[in-house]
C-alpha cells in the first residue's frame, strides 16, 4: 500500500504540473491564432522538442519495445526511419511551408491546400475530415499506452486509466492550447531523454547484455538476429522482410512527416532560421532514444524466454514488456513511479497535439471557413476547445478494446496520413501542373483505396508490403492523371504558393 502511495504521490504531482502549464499558457489565449499558432512565436528549442515529442508517442516506448520482443533486429530499421520523418517533415514541407504561412497568414495546413488549389471549401473539408479520422485512430492508439502504464502501476481496469488519461489531458490541452502543448512538450521531451538513458541501459544490463541477448534470441529463431526475414513470411513476427521494409520506410518517414499533427508545428515557428539545425538534432537525439527502447525489447525477450519475467495474460502482452522489465530491473518502488512518468511523457507529448490538432481543424477549417463564414474569434476559438473534448470522448470509446499490437493501430493511423495528405502535398509544392481537380482526386482516392486495401491486408490476406503503400500508387496516379486532363493552375497563384522544384524560398 505504501509503495502504491509513493507510485500515485509521484504521477500525481507530474500531473498537476501540466494542468498547471495549462492553467498559465490559457492567460496567453486571446484570440484563434494564440490557440492553434501560439502566435506563430515558437522558439529553436520549443520547436525542436515539440517536434521531437510530437512524434514520439505511444508507440515509442511501449510499442517499439513490444516490436522489439517480437521481431528482434529485423525491425531496427524503424529506429531510422522514424526520426527521418522529423528532417523529412522540415526540409521538404517546413521551409516552403512556414515561409507562405507566413506571408498569407496560414493556421492549418488546410489553409495551404485552399490557397493552393483555389478549393476554399472542397479539398478544405475533405483535407480536414480525413485529418481527424486519422488523428482519431492515431489517439486511440496513444490512450491505450497511457492505460498500460496506469493499469501496470495502480492496478485498476482498463476503463479507469482511460478515464483518468483522458481527463488530464483534456484540461490542459483546452485551457492552453498550443503555447501548453508546447511547454508541456518541453517538460515531457527532457523527462523521456534523461529517463530512457537510464532506465533502457538498466533492463538491458539485467539481461545480460546485449551479447548474451543476441546468443538468447539466435537460439530462439536465427532470423531474430539477422537484418531482415526471408520472403515470404513464415511466422506471424516475421512480416519484416525486404518488400516489407521499403513500404515501411516510406510509410513512417513520409507518412509521419506529412501528418496534421506534425506538420501543423511548421506553421507555429517564429524564425525560419531555425529550420538549418533541427532536422540534425531530432534526428539524432530521437535515433539514440528509440534505438535504446528496441534493445530493451530485445532485452524483454530474452528475461521471458529465460523465465526471469512473465508477462501479462492479455492479447497485447509484448506491449507491456518494458514496464515489466524495468520493474525486474529494479526494486526502487520510486523509480518505478518515476518510469510511469517517463512513459506517460512520451506518449502525452503526441496525444495532446492530436487532440489541438482535431479541435483546431474542425474550429478554423471547416466552422469558420465551410460551415460559418466570417464567425467571431471567440465563437471559433469555443467551437475549436468543445470539439478537442469531444474527440476525447470519441477516442476513449475506440481505445476501450486496444488491438494485439499496439504498433499495428498507429501504423494504420500512418499510413491512412500517408495515402490522403503525402501527394497532394507534395504535388502541390513542388509540380506547377497539379490541378484542383487533381488534388480533391488524389485526396479522395487515396483516403478510399486505404480503407480498401486495408481491410484487404487485416481481414482476407497479408500484403506484401504495407497496406498504405498501394493506396499511395492509387493516389499518385490519381493526381497525375486528373491534372493532365483538367485546366491548369493560374500562374499568379503558383508563384504566390512558390510552386516548383526547389526547397529553399527565391
Amino acid at each position: 500500500m505504501a509503495a502504491q502511495l509513493t507510485d500515485i504521490v509521484i504521477v500525481g504531482i507530474y500531473l498537476l504540473i501540466l494542468i498547471g502549464i495549462g492553467i498559465i499558457a490559457s492567460r496567453k489565449i486571446k484570440n484563434c491564432d494564440d490557440f492553434i499558432c501560439a502566435g506563430h512565436s515558437l522558439g529553436f528549442w520549443l520547436f525542436t522538442i515539440l517536434m521531437i515529442g510530437t512524434v514520439c508517442s505511444g508507440m515509442s516506448l511501449l510499442g517499439v519495445s513490444g516490436f522489439g520482443y517480437l521481431s528482434g533486429w529485423p525491425g531496427i530499421w524503424e529506429q531510422f526511419f522514424v526520426p527521418l520523418a522529423i528532417s523529412f517533415c522540415v526540409i521538404f514541407f517546413g521551409v516552403k511551408l512556414q515561409h507562405i504561412g507566413r506571408e498569407k497568414g496560414y493556421m492549418t495546413v488546410q489553409d495551404y491546400f485552399a490557397h493552393r488549389f483555389q478549393s476554399p471549401k472542397t479539398l478544405r473539408s475533405l483535407s480536414a475530415a480525413s485529418g481527424i479520422l486519422v488523428s482519431l485512430i492515431y489517439l486511440a492508439g496513444q490512450y491505450t499506452a497511457i492505460s498500460i502504464v496506469l493499469m501496470w502501476l495502480f492496478d485498476i481496469p482498463h476503463w479507469m486509466a482511460l478515464v483518468i488519461a483522458v481527463v488530464i489531458v483534456t484540461i490542459y490541452t483546452t485551457l492552453g492550447g498550443l503555447y501548453a502543448v508546447a511547454w508541456t512538450s518541453m517538460v515531457q521531451g527532457i523527462t523521456l531523454i534523461i529517463g530512457v538513458l537510464i532506465m533502457a541501459p538498466l533492463v538491458i544490463m539485467s539481461a545480460g547484455g546485449i551479447t548474451h541477448i543476441n546468443e538468447v534470441m539466435a537460439s530462439i529463431d536465427p532470423n531474430l538476429v539477422m537484418p531482415y526475414f526471408p520472403s515470404p513470411p513464415y511466422a506471424a513476427y516475421a512480416f519484416c522482410t525486404p518488400e516489407f521494409l521499403f513500404s515501411f520506410s516510406i510509410l513512417l518517414m513520409v507518412g509521419l512527416a506529412c501528418a496534421p499533427h506534425v506538420i501543423n508545428n511548421v506553421l507555429a515557428v517564429k524564425e525560419s532560421r531555425y529550420f538549418k539545425w533541427v532536422p540534425l538534432i531530432g534526428f539524432l537525439v530521437y535515433a539514440v532514444i528509440m534505438l535504446l527502447i528496441k534493445f530493451a525489447g530485445f532485452a524483454g525477450r530474452t528475461l521471458v524466454s529465460e523465465g526471469l519475467l512473465v508477462l501479462p495474460d492479455v492479447k497485447n502482452a509484448q506491449d507491456f514488456v518494458f514496464v515489466y522489465a524495468v520493474q525486474h530491473a529494479t526494486q526502487s518502488v520510486f523509480l518505478w513511479g518515476i518510469f510511469a512518468v517517463i512513459i506517460l511523457a512520451a506518449v502525452m507529448s503526441t496525444t495532446d497535439r492530436l487532440m489541438l490538432t482535431v479541435g483546431s481543424m474542425f474550429g478554423w477549417d471547416i466552422y469558420r471557413n465551410v460551415l460559418k463564414p466570417g464567425a467571431k474569434d471567440r465563437q471559433v476559438l469555443r467551437v475549436s476547445q468543445i470539439t478537442t473534448v469531444i474527440a476525447a470522448v470519441v477516442t476513449l470509446l475506440f481505445a476501450l478494446n486496444p488491438p494485439a499490437i499496439l504498433a499495428f493501430l498507429i501504423w494504420m493511423g500512418i499510413g491512412v496520413m500517408l495515402s490522403t495528405f503525402a501527394i497532394p502535398l507534395l504535388a502541390g509544392l513542388y509540380w506547377r501542373g497539379a490541378t484542383r481537380e487533381g488534388a480533391i482526386a488524389s485526396m479522395a482516392s487515396g483516403l478510399v483505396a486505404s480503407g480498401v486495401f486495408g481491410y484487404y491486408y487485416q481481414y482476407i490476406a497479408k500484403l506484401p508490403m504495407h497496406f498504405s503503400m498501394y493506396a499511395l500508387i492509387v493516389s499518385l496516379l490519381a493526381m497525375i492523371v486528373v491534372s493532365l486532363m483538367t485546366k491548369k493552375t493560374d500562374d499568379t497563384i503558383l508563384n504566390e504558393t512558390m510552386t516548383g522544384w526547389y526547397i529553399q524560398p527565391k
